[in-house]
């Protein structure tokens, strides 16, 4: 009588062969995680501060003797008593803009977040399309500009990550650390409003100061959140054994069934 003969283990197929996904490629991109902050919204943060302090660095440069930069706002630079008033104008909306791209992109922070920095970004714009005359001001330039400053000033306080993975500077007590500095700046500014004579410097350092804030955010979320390069497969022996070991166990149990 012929005997049946018994499977190898190292040759019998597993059923479950064809169900596992071989192992990925070395060096294979996993899909990246929610929240992923695009370039281009880091260079529209990066932007900002930029055009604003490069847009009154100029703007100073070509205004007459008369004006005095620590005294006097950026606005009158945009405004009708300006010389060169194009180079302000120019820069607040570019800034303008750029909030509003930012805004777009950080989808990291919470929704509420993001349309504060675009109500920024919209004041800013507010502020460009409603220049200011030669003498006083209007109540359109006015609103804008308290409508911004605040929206800016306050907006790290609702940048705060609770979740994990977030980055310290974006915990709780960051974002209330550089809320309460803004919140100094912004009042300092409201204060020069009234008959200060430091007014212009006021306003120059917190826009410059405040137009960083976005960019640290966006580049802290893309930090966190950038996709993973997977290390590659494990080694050859450790696939080896776990099919032997699955394999030798499927021939075993064809056996006690015979």
């Amino acid at each position: 009588m012929t005997q049946t003969a018994r499977p190898d283990p190292a040759r019998t197929p597993s059923r479950n062969d064809h169900a596992r996904p071989g192992p990925a490629p070395s060096g294979a991109v996993r899909p990246a995680r929610r929240g992923l902050v695009p370039w281009w919204a880091v260079v529209s943060a990066a932007l900002s501060p930029v055009l604003v302090t490069a847009g009154w660095l100029v703007a100073d440069a070509v205004q007459p003797a008369s004006y005095d930069p620590i005294r006097k706002t950026v606005s009158v630079m945009s405004g009708y008593a300006g010389t060169d008033r194009w180079i302000m104008t120019g820069a607040l909306l570019l800034v303008g803009g750029c909030q509003l791209l930012t805004a777009a992109g950080l989808a990291g922070v919470r929704m509420r977040a993001r349309i504060l920095l675009a109500v920024a970004g919209l004041s800013g714009i507010g502020i460009a399309l409603s220049p200011e005359p030669v003498l006083g001001s209007t109540p359109q330039h006015v609103a804008w500009t308290s409508l911004g400053a605040v929206a800016i000033a306050v907006w790290p306080a609702f940048v705060a990550r609770r979740g994990r993975p977030r980055p310290l500077i974006l915990g709780s007590y960051g974002c209330a650390v550089v809320t309460a500095v803004f919140l100094v700046l912004l009042g300092w500014l409201v204060i020069e409003t009234q008959g200060g004579s430091d007014l212009g410097l006021a306003e120059r350092l917190s826009v410059s100061v405040e137009t960083c804030w976005p960019f640290v955010v966006a580049v802290a979320l893309r930090q966190t959140t950038r996709p993973r390069t997977d290390p590659g497969p494990p080694s050859i022996a450790a696939i080896r054994s776990r099919h032997n070991q699955q394999a030798a166990g499927d021939g075993l149990v064809r056996e006690r069934h015979m």
